[in-house]
């Protein structure tokens, strides 16, 4: 796919100029030494302390889950640092000092403790080792799940009562529900039909909640200041198990039959057998990390170059300006085509759910259940 291979031509050369413009920075640093060593030291923790641009702690910042929502930090008239957040609720359970409610701005950033709890690299620990504590908190993966979840449930409870009063069905759909209707037709036309037979009904549901959940899910992660909810492998795998059971409980005696008595030589069924099952988890497992790897490529591959302009500064002011329109036109380029991928990838994932469930569900005889079959598949225009 050309998305692909442009993602992969980009994230080769920002690993070239990493690594060139990394040596140069070790250059320097080697020919700063002089005898004052202790000098130097002193200047260099000094620097590194004010001016150093850590990118690793803003790409993890960004992509990794956090008790609060930030947008963007700035240094005030009192030459202090301040943060623009959106704090969230803090959940904690310990069976020795038992429930602690709070909102996470009164950790401040890590410097202050909370009823014996500290926030050390957004994660909540207790001051005290040997307490042991469990985390229930609403964190900002978990807060914009929750929106995702009630912006689709209200978007679709709305589409399906214009459906309910008429519209659409007497009259031509309007407003949001003409926009949805197209999307539908494809996932039951493209999607369902194709792969799946006609079983199809039974899974449109499941096919188009996890489509249009994906889909709102990677359209809030490209709002700055906001998770990438589906760049988290746990959020994947949850929908990876989902899809997991969904095929495996609804297989039919000739999908678990050719798993565990595949049609080959009898020799050949000790090597087959374990093949086919691991089959089984193979694959949950290739959804899992598709969605997952492509999602999470985008946003640090932007966040990179983006970075590029602060770790040129460090080397020149004037490099830095000079590199920055080329860093904000790829930056630019890559969130145009995160956009297409966010559709891409929950079609991808729906896709691939539907062809599994196919294989699940498919009849002993398919060639034979199609001739047969086919003249009662109703024509829906």
């Amino acid at each position: 796919m050309m998305v692909n291979r442009v993602k992969c031509l980009l994230v080769a050369a920002f690993t070239m100029l990493s690594l060139t413009f990394s040596n140069i920075l070790i250059a320097q640093e080697h020919e700063g030494e002089t005898s004052h060593e202790e000098m130097v030291h002193e200047e260099g923790v000094k620097e590194e302390g004010e001016n150093k641009f850590d990118a690793k702690e803003v790409i993890f910042g960004h992509v990794m889950d956090a008790h609060e929502f930030h947008f963007y930090s700035y240094k005030g008239s009192d030459g202090e640092e301040h943060h623009a957040t959106i704090p969230l609720p803090v959940i904690l359970y310990s069976p020795q000092k038992g429930l602690s409610t709070f909102m996470s701005s009164k950790f401040h950033h890590g410097h202050e403790e909370v009823d014996g709890y500290r926030l050390v690299e957004n994660k909540i620990v207790p001051v005290d080792p040997s307490v042991q504590v469990y985390d229930l908190s609403l964190t900002r993966n978990v807060v914009q799940m929750f929106i995702a979840l009630a912006i689709l449930v209200w978007l679709m409870t709305g589409v399906a009562k214009r459906y309910r009063e008429g519209q659409g069905v007497t009259t031509a759909p309007k407003g949001f529900q003409n926009a949805v209707e197209p999307v539908i037709a494809f996932i039951r036309d493209e999607v369902a039909k194709p792969n799946i037979g006609h079983k199809y009904k039974k899974f449109m549901p499941y096919l188009l909640t996890v489509f249009f959940f994906i889909l709102i899910n990677n359209i809030f992660g490209l709002i700055p200041g906001s998770a990438n909810v589906t760049g988290n492998i746990a959020f994947t795998a949850v929908l990876g198990v989902l899809s997991f059971l969904v095929i495996n409980l609804n297989g039919n005696k000739h999908y678990w039959g050719h798993i565990m008595n595949p049609p080959v030589p009898f020799g050949i069924k000790f090597i087959m057998v374990p093949v086919e099952i691991l089959s089984i988890f193979t694959k949950a497992f290739a959804l899992i990390i598709r969605l997952f790897a492509n999602m999470l490529a985008g946003h640090i591959i932007i966040i990179c170059l983006i970075s590029l302009i602060f770790i040129f500064s460090a080397i020149s002011k004037g490099v830095g300006v000079g590199f920055a329109p080329v860093s904000v036109a790829f930056a630019s380029f890559i969130y145009i085509i995160e956009v297409l991928i966010a559709f891409i990838q929950a079609y991808i994932f729906t896709n691939l759910t539907a062809v599994f469930i196919g294989q699940a569900v498919e009849e002993t005889h398919h060639g034979e259940d199609d001739h047969h079959q086919a003249p009662t598949e109703p024509v829906i225009i």
